[in-house]
Parts: C-alpha cells; structure tokens; sequence
C-alpha cells in the first residue's frame, strides 16, 4: 500500500486506497456491486496516509462527481455498523444552516468521511473553533473548509440589519464582512445580489482569518503543513464549489 501512496493525488488514488483496505480488488471496474463499486468509509489507514493536498483534492473532486451527476455508489446500513466503533474523516467542513446546501451530499462524502458544522452564515464562534480543533488535533482531519454560499438568507438579514431574537447576535458577526466590501456606489441591500454574494466570498475569508488569530493549535498545523484551510463559495444554481486557499 506504501508504494502506491503517490498516486492519491488523483481520486482514483484515494479511491483505490479505500477499496485496498476495504478488501475490494477491483475499484474501478464495478466488480464491487452489481450497480457499480461501493466505497466504504474513510478507514485509520486511509485516513493516515493521505497528506494535507491529497484531502483537499478529494472535496474537490466530490464536488465535480455531484455537479456530473456520478456520485459513489455506497451501503449506507454496512457505513453505519463500519463506523460504530471509530471515524476517521479526512476534513471538518465549516457550511451555512441553508436547506439548499447538504453538505456531504455537495461534497459526495458518505458516513465516517467529513466532520461536519453547520450554522446561518457558517460564522465562527468559540464551540465550532473548539470542535474543529478536536477535528483536527485530536481525530487527524487534513482539511478545514469554510464553504459559503450564493444568494444565503443570512448575509442577506446582516446587510438589512435585520433584529430578531437571538439571531440578531449571530448577523452582528456577519458586519465585519459587509464592511470590507468596497462602496461602488450600488445598493448595499439584500436586493443587490451580486453584493450579497461579494459579502458571501468576504465572510468567508474573514471566517478563514478568525480562525488563524483565534486559535494557535489550528495556526500552528496550519504553518507546519499538518492541515490544510481553503474557503469555498457554492452555487445554489449549479452546485458547483468554487474553492480558494486564500
């Protein structure tokens, strides 16, 4: 299994490597099932010997099977009983509340594969950065994702100053982005799309800054190459992730 750790980089890499540990011998041909192979979820060894890059790599490509259509086949009863008694997910993936955005189906990420935290506006707050560092530090994920959306509810109650309860505290941590995007003279309201989605995209990275200025477990795995952080914007027309690292 060693020898083959350079080809993880491409998704049938991880892909292969999954179906090895599984104890399936043929990966790519669908000798696996009768409707094709079915990939179990992400195992100790798997997860240990993927890098940092190779993780990333494997959202990435999630992501382009579910805009094709070509999701992996999986047993979600047989992932269940596989994982009772341990999970080794390859990232912690930080997504908005939005119904519209399911994010291990955007992903194509099945039960064991991603830690998964979901809040309005994927803002950050003390229990999520904890979760991520037990995601990270203390279960081994390579990745943390900060994935926003197009055209989100919530970045669109910050820019009115919308003032309800208890969500009116959770918007306020959405003022910072709103604030970075420059003034072009367009209106600054939830009817200005192309500005909600700028806020979107600026959330998101502030999310990804918070995180490094907030945590120096995460910051220092991130200096020293034991994770990764990347931000994402996802399409609710196409949904597609258009990913970024910084």
């Amino acid at each position: 299994m060693k020898r083959n750790l350079n080809r993880l980089l491409s998704s049938a890499g991880f892909a292969a490597l999954l179906f090895a540990v599984a104890g399936c011998k043929c990966p790519m041909s669908g000798s696996c099932g009768a409707s094709g192979p079915v990939v179990g979820p992400t195992t100790k060894d798997a997860q240990a010997a993927l890098t940092p890059q190779q993780a990333f790599a494997e959202l990435r490509d999630g992501n382009a099977r579910f805009v094709a259509g070509k999701p992996r086949h999986r047993d979600n009863a047989a992932d269940v009983k596989a994982t009772a008694s341990g999970q080794y997910p390859i990232a912690v993936v930080l997504s908005c509340l939005d119904s519209r955005q399911p994010i291990e189906l955007v992903l194509d990420q099945g039960i064991g594969d991603i830690f998964s935290a979901r809040v309005a506006g994927n803002v950050l707050n003390e229990d999520i950065l904890g979760s991520m560092e037990f995601a990270c530090k203390v279960s081994g994920a390579k990745v943390i994702a900060v994935i926003g959306h197009s055209n989100c509810g919530a970045i669109k109650g910050a820019v009115d100053q919308v003032d309800l309860g208890n969500l009116t505290g959770l918007l306020a941590k959405v003022k910072p982005a709103i604030d970075q995007v420059p003034d072009t003279g367009s209106p600054r309201t939830s009817k200005n799309l192309e500005f909600v989605d700028k806020v979107s995209e600026a959330n998101v990275r502030l999310v990804m800054q918070q995180i490094r200025d907030r945590s120096p477990i995460l910051k220092e795995m991130i200096d020293q190459g034991q994770i990764m952080l990347v931000g994402g914007m996802y399409d609710l027309e196409t949904g597609k992730v258009q990913f970024y690292e910084k």
